[in-house]
């Protein structure tokens, strides 16, 4: 979406009625705070009310018993208006933070359901702006926008009414100077949208780089990127700067116009309202000059802060659109699979599987192969050659563009996501940890796994002792990604994640690649243990970790050229054979 298109749904009251239904569930709290307004307004109007009275029948008729109920009454109407202007804060924000609460669940259960190319697509940094910072300003709309915008535009009316009531001509000298006020604020607002658009797209765009320059600080260093980056997020920063800098600009110049004209509007009501004698212009009476400045004060406030809670509210509505845009995105993986078996025996065929994960570029050109359950098989190749993709087709991360994959006889497709992926365990080339104790790491939080189970899984595979030789055992907190283990020891614990989810399909994608040779050894062992009696396809570059696979696929360029052993493949002396003895080689010379 361009700039121009999202300043023109800035303010859509299509989408203002899509926020607000995510009221329904609280209707009690949404009144509350809509009488409340009502009555904060009925408070403030009837403070000027109540001065002109003490003026008129206690100040001038010198009754000391009326000025005592006056003002007691005044203690009242204050007492009332912090009552309710407090009750309006909390259940305002309440009402806010209730809303933001049910759409952030539903925006993180979205992003969680999206295929893969959506996250290939999109970036990290702008994903965590619309779940954390667009939520908070789509809370604002009740807090800060639309209930006290509501509440203004009343106490303006009442106090407006008021006004004509009391002295019309009197009135009518305040509403000449209301104009100005009123253009004043519809350009303050229109050039406000745009700036703070350009603000939110400033603050998206600053969370993306550093989100990206914090993740990838290792290869920023190891390269001398340092004061490349640096330059780059000055850039940035400045153009985020020069954002917030055009809004405070338009505040600088608006506010003291509208404060110019309260101060013009307070002269010529004293000018005809005293200096011009009173009789003259319709008034008869002393406390109800006090009372204008009082009305005036009602008028002239809230219209200077109605446009900044209006560009409140608007900000909120950009917030909005930006976040249902992610949440009306249609691309998930579809669920509509009815089989939800218990028991799965690893069974698995691709049948002419096309895929590619742009159209039109093709990346698997019509695969076909067959694995039997309890079967080791091995895919090799060049990078590339599609070894990674077949397994993240057997996943369902991407749909096929024709053919079809099964396992026991089924379509994948018929299966439910959660029972298909319940099936498999991956252990991946890079493994990801969560900041979090090993232990929440291996059962991901999964209460029907016990520490005791795990401390058993351990030990079968061979790594109980590793993890009982750091500080806290199994509850040592691994920080982000697992920042204070090397990368032998995470690969350990993804081993002991997959076998502790007892997979009827198990799968290692280049799960030995970059470790050092201790860890290969102990990785070597955990991998006989957990392949032993189940599917296992290990995707390898290094082909002496895969001599015992029951089958080899080898693939080029999205195409299986060879399968079989490794004792036939290397006796057809083709593909394979050529791959083996120029990695041999590589090692010898090393």
């Amino acid at each position: 979406m361009n700039k121009k298109d999202e300043i023109g749904k800035a303010f859509d009251f299509g989408l203002f009625k899509r926020v607000f239904a995510h009221t329904k569930p609280y209707r009690a709290i949404f009144w509350i705070v809509a009488i409340a307004a009502v009555l904060s307004a009925a408070f403030a109007v009837e403070i000027p009310l109540l001065v002109r009275r003490i003026i008129n029948q206690a100040l001038e008729n010198k009754d000391s018993e009326v000025l005592l109920t006056l003002i007691l009454m005044m203690l009242g109407v204050l007492l009332g208006q912090v009552i309710t202007q407090l009750s309006f804060n909390y259940f305002a924000n309440l009402l806010g933070e209730s809303v933001i609460r049910d759409i952030r669940v539903r925006l993180f259960k979205k992003m969680m359901g999206f295929k893969m190319t959506y996250f290939d697509n999109s970036s990290i940094g702008v994903l965590v702006t619309r779940a954390v910072a667009d939520m908070q300003r789509i809370g604002e709309i009740f807090s800060q926008g639309f209930f006290m915008i509501i509440a203004d535009v009343l106490k303006m009316l009442l106090g407006a009414a008021i006004m004509l009531y009391t002295s019309w001509k009197l009135a009518l000298i305040v509403f000449a100077i209301l104009p100005v006020i009123l253009i004043a604020t519809r350009l303050f607002q229109q050039a406000m949208k745009v700036a703070f658009i350009e603000v939110r797209a400033q603050v998206s765009n600053l969370n993306s780089f550093v989100q990206e320059r914090i993740a990838g600080m290792k290869i920023v260093q190891l390269f001398n990127r340092e004061e490349i980056e640096k330059e780059k997020f000055r850039v940035i920063n400045e153009k985020h700067q020069n954002a917030w800098l055009r809004t405070v600009w338009y505040n600088s110049i608006f506010f003291p116009v509208a404060e110019i004209s309260y101060s013009i509007g307070i002269g010529l009501v004293v000018y005809f309202g005293v200096i011009q004698n009173m009789e003259n212009v319709g008034l008869n009476d002393t406390g109800a000059i006090f009372a204008f400045f009082f009305l005036m004060d009602l008028l002239f406030r809230p219209l200077r802060q109605i446009a900044d809670k209006f560009n409140t509210l608007q900000m909120g509505m950009v917030a909005a659109n930006r976040v249902f845009k992610i949440l009306d995105t249609e691309s998930h993986i579809a669920d509509t699979g009815k089989l939800d078996k218990e028991d799965v025996k690893g069974n698995i065929e691709f049948r002419d599987v096309r895929f590619g994960y742009v159209e039109d570029e093709e990346v698997l050109h019509g695969i076909s192969f067959k694995v039997k359950a309890g079967e080791t098989i091995a895919i090799v190749g060049a990078t590339g050659a599609g070894k990674s993709t077949i397994i993240n087709l057997l996943n369902r991360f991407y749909e096929i563009h024709s053919g079809e994959i099964l396992i026991d006889g089924h379509r994948i497709d018929d299966y439910t996501l959660q029972s298909l992926r319940s099936h498999i365990a991956i252990v991946l080339q890079d493994v990801f940890l969560f900041a979090d104790s090993i232990a929440n790491n291996i059962s991901l939080r999964d209460e029907s796994v016990t520490l005791e189970e795990i401390e058993l899984a351990a030990k079968q595979i061979g790594v109980h002792e590793f993890i009982s030789s750091l500080p806290e055992g199994y509850q040592y907190n691994v920080k982000e990604r697992g920042s204070m283990l090397s990368s032998g020891q995470r690969q350990l614990i993804a081993f002991l994640r997959a076998y502790v989810s007892n997979p009827s399909i198990l799968i290692l994608d280049e799960a030995t690649s970059s470790v050092d040779t201790y860890s290969e050894q102990l990785i070597q062992q955990a991998t006989d243990k957990i392949t032993e009696g189940r599917t296992s396809i290990i995707i390898a570059h290094r082909l002496a970790t895969i001599q015992k696979a029951d089958k080899i696929i080898v693939m080029d360029a999205g195409k299986i050229v060879e399968m079989g052993t490794h004792k036939e493949l290397l006796a057809k002396g083709g593909y394979y054979n050529d791959l083996y003895e120029a990695q041999f080689l590589a090692e010898e010379v090393a």
